[in-house]
């Protein structure tokens, strides 16, 4: 038996090395283990263990030698060459590349925490490194003599249906993050469930969740996730229910197993996360300490958080207004309209006649005009009176309309189906 083909891994500080022969293919003997349960065994059965020595047959070397596989990230405030370096380039591949205009080119694609692999020759020289960035493309650069070449084209990806589930303990990306779910997934969650759960506020500790989504795959690796498909969310004992379906022209949204539109023609709050350091009615005004009628929501949250509008709508007004600072003013359809101040600054295209969707970023939090601190003066108006926004009912979004139930039926079935699955797969092991 050859036995240079055996692979052998090891690990050293946050990169992992993996040393495979280029040899010739032989044979390999594998021993496979099979773990069982078995009921009712009238005896057990008697077994001695006998152990011989097996001669194996010299290894054979390949002229080519041993590649060794290695791979990093990109960190923040790091340096090319120090990246080259942990991935083993020496000192002079390392020159030769960094003085290289096609490959430092190829390098602009990199972007922090971007995972960097490489080859290295039994010489200890760099044969080659490869990264996936943009949009699925695959940058490499590969050893010509004693020079480099680089080189793009399309990846090739592999898309996965994934599934967890977790259980809040502190925060929704503390319980995710547990559960090895990606941040994106985690704001779609949210975003989903915006409607109906205020993820500020609502959270409880016990809440649990279940998931189902897309995650993408080069050459095995996960490189990064796609669309939540299901999702259910167990809030203060309440459930809810969630579906990916696109319709007939390709029109996607998010809707109950009956087929109800989760979205709400507003969002519960401008914010992903944040805390709400003051609420809707009288207080004391931390400038001008009077007791006053506070007419909207303050979220805190650090300067530059993203501020998303929670309805469709036309921007009215962007700009700065007294105490409010920086005041960006949005109209809706319903007699509706609402108001984010005391911004750093707005998105770009935020002016008054442009559009927006639910959801999209129209500025960032600040601390601009009567502000003792970075955070978000949020106003609802309803027919031009303040409503809390918090005790509202907001209507839903129209439900899938008759033509295409059925079509959503044969896509919601075998999503809640895996939701169900992995719920009573959950129940099995608290029993």
């Amino acid at each position: 038996m050859d036995n240079e083909n055996v692979p052998i891994v090891a690990r050293s500080g946050g990169w992992r090395l993996r040393w495979l022969a280029i040899a010739g293919a032989a044979p390999l003997l594998g021993v496979m283990a099979a773990l069982g349960m078995a009921q009712d065994v009238p005896e057990p059965v008697s077994f001695r263990m006998i152990v011989e020595s097996l001669t194996l047959p010299a290894a054979r070397r390949s002229d080519a030698g041993s590649v060794y596989f290695l791979e990093d990230r990109l960190h923040r405030d790091d340096t090319l060459a120090a990246l080259l370096g942990r991935l083993g380039a020496n000192k002079s591949d390392t020159e030769n590349i960094l003085r290289s205009r096609q490959s430092t080119r190829l390098f602009r694609n990199l972007s922090p925490r971007t995972t960097v692999q490489a080859s290295v020759g039994e010489d200890g020289k760099l044969q080659s490194l490869w990264f996936i960035a943009g949009r699925d493309t695959l940058y490499a650069i590969d050893r010509i003599g004693e020079g480099f070449s680089a080189s793009e084209l399309p990846a090739e990806i592999t898309r996965r249906i994934e599934a967890r589930t977790g259980e809040v303990r502190s925060s929704l990306f503390g319980a995710t993050d547990s559960a090895g779910i990606p941040d994106n997934v985690a704001s779609q969650i949210s975003d989903i469930f915006a409607g109906d759960i205020d993820f500020h506020r609502d959270l409880r500790r016990g809440d649990r969740f279940t998931v189902v989504f897309e995650m993408n795959y080069h050459s095995g690796r996960a490189i990064r996730s796609g669309r939540v498909l299901a999702a259910e969310f167990t809030n203060q004992r309440k459930t809810y229910r969630a579906v990916w379906f696109e319709d007939s022209v390709g029109r996607g949204g998010y809707y109950t197993p009956e087929g109800s539109n989760l979205r709400k023609a507003f969002l519960r709050s401008p914010l992903e996360y944040s805390r709400i350091t003051s609420g809707f009615g009288i207080r004391r005004h931390p400038i001008l300490q009077q007791w006053l009628a506070h007419k909207g929501i303050d979220y805190g949250a650090p300067a530059g958080t993203r501020v998303k509008a929670t309805g469709d709508g036309r921007v009215e007004f962007a700009g700065r207004k007294s105490s409010y600072g920086l005041l960006v003013v949005l109209r809706h359809n319903g007699g509706y309209s609402t108001n984010y101040a005391h911004l750093n600054g707005v998105a770009r295209g935020i002016r008054p006649g442009a559009r927006v969707a639910q959801g999209d970023i129209i500025g960032y939090v600040g601390q601009t005009g009567w502000a003792t601190g970075p955070h978000l003066h949020y106003e609802f108006h309803a027919n031009n009176q303040n409503r809390n926004p918090l005790t509202m009912a907001f209507p839903a979004a129209n439900p899938v309309s008759a033509q295409q139930l059925a079509a959503f039926r044969r896509a919601a079935e075998p999503l809640t189906a895996r939701l169900d699955l992995l719920n009573n797969g959950n129940l099995a092991l608290l029993e």
